[in-house]
């Protein structure tokens, strides 16, 4: 037994080295940061500054934007999903790889892909302008940006959301119609919440990166799409103020954790809930 323990404890002592250089390292630096000036003294005169309108209409775009990239992304992955689950074992293999198969590729090189799709002289308007629409001001717009989230952010929803339907109990679907039931009230009242531990890992797995990502928003979105990783990517970078970086980042951490938590929450009060 002692060996045994011995052994589990140096398999995991790297798991340990890593968290903790990795994860708490970095945790405690951006409190630190947070709450201290150039020369090192307590103030808390960076987190008073998220209440300037500028910060706090950022934050407010930013959360925006992830809600609605994450109920487009579940929209769009649900029936996906569902029509996957139901497919031959083969068939749900191939499509699973297919989905997969963007995720190999760098975010950089798929949101590129997006700006040479939508920009002014991008495929799209060349061809709208070549059938005598005309070209239509899609780059630099929330389009764009909402757009490009979608595209790079939807496998991450489809996954967990179809993880979940391959795991459901075929019987209870097969029992509810022998009661009675229709097709929209085994989809309402049976199918939803054995799926829903799928969908609320989706849509965490999905609004975590929406609200926080800068690149996307870099590219494909303007001064009048800027979102809160934009600011907090300028404040280190551009600026040179890790601290006002750091106040942002905290308050951005601590908002996602309140959202995941409202989100697991529900997942676990309604998850196992079917009724007929």
């Amino acid at each position: 037994m002692k060996k045994n323990s011995l052994l589990s404890k140096l398999i995991s002592a790297p798991h340990i080295v890593w968290a903790a250089i990795f994860i708490v390292v970095p945790l405690v630096m951006v409190v630190y940061y947070a709450f201290t000036d150039r020369n090192g003294d307590f103030t808390v005169e960076n987190i008073k500054a998220m209440g300037y309108y500028t910060y706090v209409n950022v934050f407010l775009r930013s959360l925006w934007y992830g809600i609605i990239v994450t109920v487009i992304c579940l929209v769009i992955a649900y029936p996906f999903a569902y029509v996957i689950s139901n497919l031959a074992p083969k068939t749900q293999g191939t499509m699973v790889m297919l989905i997969m198969l963007p995720m190999w590729m760098s975010l950089l090189l798929r949101t590129y892909s997006i700006m040479a799709l939508i920009s002014d002289t991008g495929i799209i308007n060349s061809f709208l302008e070549a059938v005598g629409i005309g070209r239509i001001k899609m780059i630099n717009t929330p389009f764009a940006v909402i757009l490009g989230m979608v595209y790079d952010f939807l496998p991450f929803m489809i996954l967990p959301v179809y993880s979940a339907m391959t795991k459901m109990d075929v019987s209870l679907i097969e029992t509810a119609y022998d009661l009675g039931a229709n097709k929209r009230n085994v989809f309402l009242k049976v199918i939803i919440p054995l799926s829903r531990s799928g969908i609320v890992s989706g849509a965490t797995m999905v609004f975590v990166p929406s609200v926080s990502t800068f690149f996307i928003s870099q590219r494909l979105g303007g001064s009048k799409t800027a979102l809160i990783g934009e600011i907090i990517e300028s404040l280190f970078v551009k600026n040179n103020n890790p601290h006002l970086g750091s106040a942002i980042s905290l308050v951005l951490m601590v908002l996602i954790l309140i959202c995941m938590f409202v989100m697991n929450r529900f997942g676990d009060e309604e998850e196992g809930a079917v009724m007929i």
